[in-house]
């Protein structure tokens, strides 16, 4: 019998169930690939994770998503809601129940943790870092994430493997399945200058042009909700007016500034507005979405199953959620029979590869 074992978190149940069958198709077995645990809380909110059967000599992936704040357990007389910090802390219960005994323990974390606080100005923490030197430390041998929010926090653990992967076919593909849209008439838009690399990739995956970027200004002697409020917005690059334009960028947390950049395109003549992101947090809930979308400010918002989202949120007919479940499990199947990852970092999906075929000569 193979090798290969899942540890599913339960805050990445649904995702896990669909990657085990991928898998399970692929290694051609009936036979569950999911290791049983228990994630158990004492009264006080203290916890620790049981492994109900042996690891030894498997090749483990573990499965979490930080970010799922939906999963909740009790403490003292009231139910408290799990952190990222809490799913952390689970990650590295999970690696001391392991105890090293397993013939390969891989991270598969593809919001990853702290990834907002992958830098230092100051008297601050580095808590991306620390967290990827945590996890080498316990036993991981491999760290697979996705569309992580600056690749350079693997200078962390630089003797260390790494592997950043991108879902930009899936979305694109969602994306050219469900709307009709031509590329002669298409500009990507990238809402900071962060972003614009990330633009770039998918103008040049849809062969469409990009258009340009906003400059944020931001109020520098003001911290609000952990950041510098954005005072404007300044738009540099081609004219957009009669255009369809999608905005690309990594999250949406609370989803404000990517709005204010739709609002400022529609201000300057852009027809359809389609955002992308590879996570969709709202932090602040659905409804300045819902709002906006009621105004004409955007067509369709695009994103992934990498990450939760809210339960409201995925019943709203502005959102489109793109499956990288068989794409996750095949990334899993080739570190398990050691292949290379260059194909599946590098490849264009057929269906992009003729909508590309229609940009303009």
């Amino acid at each position: 019998m193979d090798n290969l074992r899942l540890i599913v978190m339960e805050n990445i149940k649904d995702l896990g169930e669909k990657v085990n069958s991928h898998l399970k198709n692929m290694l051609g077995t009936t036979k569950d690939l999911i290791v049983p645990i228990d994630e158990v809380r004492f009264n006080n909110g203290e916890g620790k994770i049981v492994l109900k059967e042996s690891v030894r000599k498997k090749d483990i992936f573990i499965l979490t998503d930080p970010m799922n704040h939906s999963i909740t357990y009790k403490m003292y007389d009231y139910y408290n809601h799990k952190s990222p910090d809490d799913h952390f802390v689970d990650v590295i219960r999970v690696l001391c129940a392991i105890r090293n005994q397993a013939n390969s323990t891989s991270l598969v974390m593809p919001f990853l943790y702290a990834s907002r606080q992958h830098k230092r100005e100051g008297r601050e923490s580095l808590d991306c870092a620390i967290s990827l030197q945590e996890y080498v430390h316990q036993g991981v041998k491999n760290i697979i994430t996705f569309d992580v929010h600056d690749s350079n926090v693997q200078n962390a653990i630089p003797a260390s493997s790494f592997d950043n992967f991108y879902p930009t076919n899936i979305l694109l593909e969602k994306f050219i399945t469900t709307e009709d849209v031509n590329n002669n008439n298409l500009l990507a838009v990238s809402p900071d200058n962060g972003a614009l690399k990330r633009t770039r990739f998918y103008a040049n995956m849809l062969g469409c042009e990009l258009g340009g970027h906003f400059e944020k200004h931001r109020d520098l002697y003001k911290v609000v909700d952990g950041k510098n409020p954005i005072l404007e917005h300044e738009y540099i690059g081609k004219p957009v007016d009669g255009k369809d334009i999608i905005i690309v960028d990594d999250m949406i947390a609370s989803g404000e500034s990517m709005l204010d950049v739709a609002r400022e395109l529609k201000k300057r003549g852009a027809q359809r507005i389609y955002l992308f992101s590879s996570y969709a947090m709202f932090t602040k809930g659905v409804d300045v979405f819902e709002k906006a979308y009621e105004e004409g400010m955007f067509t369709k918002l695009f994103a992934t199953n990498l990450s939760y989202i809210p339960k409201d949120a995925l019943e709203k007919p502005w959102i489109e959620i793109a499956d990288c479940s068989e794409y996750l499990a095949k990334i899993i199947y080739t570190f398990h029979i050691g292949g290379s990852v260059s194909p599946i970092l590098e490849a264009r999906s057929k269906v992009l590869e003729e909508f590309a075929k229609n940009e303009t000569k």
